[in-house]
């Protein structure tokens, strides 16, 4: 409570005297003091019934009202089930607003998120931090309680109720689904859109994974098994592309992003600190750098756009070397000049294939004054032949009968 109401304070006093009227006013009460002498708070009946007023006309819903049961024989206070892994979700969710990532009312516990078989994986706290870069995030606080496979697990439902349609869901996409290309069917036609507000990044709703009071030993071993069994639905794959080998960023479009951390770093350090650990990935970061994909989306777009224009210019080069060479002047053919002589069923009309435009009209040219010449010489009348004229002169002068 002081952590969440007033983090800028270094003491609680603000916020126990303000509990303390809460007190007097039948509002709250004491459930427990812990271990550490640290004293938890809950609504009465009535300061409950204030509360539903208060928050539920602004759409922020409360927990379940904790009764106060006695033991009939013995009068002591019942159902104190307030346990150490309840504290330790109310300490992230301060711990967060403390580093600016998240309003006080902007967390939520407890949300339900129910799956195909029915059954409903309940995330321990959600938190909506639209101003900090993280819209929205769901957190799993672990104390260890739980086997490392068991949040493998989680992480599967998570993944699974990311695939979701809605019951309203267009046929087309019905269709998909059915035939278990989900991938295919955009993420704004899912379910958990009408939940969640987009992320702002590619993959579905991202998911931390909390650890407290634990060794830093078990953290490793239980991160190193997330990683190992949870691949299938944390880990980005390959983009599908003509450029294979030229493209090396990732497809992070179906996984569910995964950050680790532990309380006791958020404590030490603060939550917008680098004490968040992307799985994948070796090193610390800040959560939103934790959360953002250098080599996803942005990066494919740039390398699709490079690999396609190398390719365009090796196709020009190429198409360069084929280009077709005129015989008579040696220039290569306009784009104009190569189409016409090489579409089927319209080659004929550009003539000889081995000419640019401008030497074939000359060649044609050339061909008709040549007919021309040819055609007026032979309807031209044939001149005499002075050989055959002067033949009876010389007979007449050898016999004398010429007159």
């Amino acid at each position: 409570m002081w952590k969440l109401t007033r983090p800028d304070n270094q003491h609680d006093k603000l916020t126990r005297d303000n509990l303390l009227d809460l007190e007097d006013h039948h509002l709250v009460r004491i459930e427990l003091v812990r271990e550490d002498q640290r004293q938890v708070w809950v609504l009465t009946k009535r300061g409950h019934g204030e509360a539903k007023k208060l928050l539920e006309p602004k759409g922020i819903r409360i927990s379940a009202l904790r009764e106060e049961k006695y033991d009939p024989v013995t009068g002591q206070l019942l159902g104190v089930g307030y346990d150490d892994h309840a504290a330790a979700v109310t300490s992230t969710a301060a711990e967060l607003h403390r580093a600016g990532i998240g309003h006080r009312l902007g967390f939520t516990t407890e949300i339900p998120h129910r799956l195909a078989d029915g059954f409903v994986q309940r995330a321990d706290l959600v938190v909506r931090a639209p101003a900090a870069g993280v819209p929205v995030m769901l957190l799993e606080i672990d104390r260890r309680t739980e086997d490392a496979h068991d949040l493998v697990i989680k992480l599967r439902r998570y993944w699974e109720w990311g695939q979701l349609l809605p019951k309203d869901a267009d046929r087309y996409a019905r269709y998909l689904a059915s035939n278990g290309v989900t991938d295919s069917i955009g993420h704004e036609k899912r379910l958990w859109r009408r939940v969640y507000p987009p992320t702002g990044r590619e993959g579905l709703v991202p998911l931390a994974f909390v650890f407290a009071d634990t060794t830093e030993a078990k953290v490793a071993n239980t991160v190193a098994v997330l990683e190992e069994a949870g691949r299938r639905y944390w880990a980005p794959r390959r983009y599908q592309s003509l450029y294979r080998e030229a493209i090396t960023a990732k497809d992070y479009s179906q996984a569910v992003p995964v950050v680790v951390t532990t309380l006791e770093q958020l404590t030490e350090h603060g939550a917008d600190a680098a004490v968040w650990r992307r799985l994948g990935r070796k090193d610390e970061q800040t959560l939103t750098d934790a959360l953002d994909n250098p080599d996803g989306d942005a990066l494919y777009r740039r390398q699709y756009a490079h690999a396609d224009a190398e390719d365009e210019r090796r196709r020009a080069a190429g198409r360069e070397a084929r280009r077709p060479v005129c015989k008579r002047c040696g220039e290569k053919f306009t784009d104009q000049r190569w189409a016409e002589t090489t579409t089927p069923g319209y080659a004929w009309e550009a003539g000889s294939p081995f000419m640019c435009r401008n030497c074939y009209a000359d060649y044609r040219a050339e061909r008709e004054a040549a007919a021309k010449v040819a055609r007026v010489q032979a309807a031209a009348p044939p001149e005499p032949d002075d050989d055959h004229n002067q033949e009876p002169r010389k007979l007449c002068d050898l016999f004398r009968r010429c007159g």
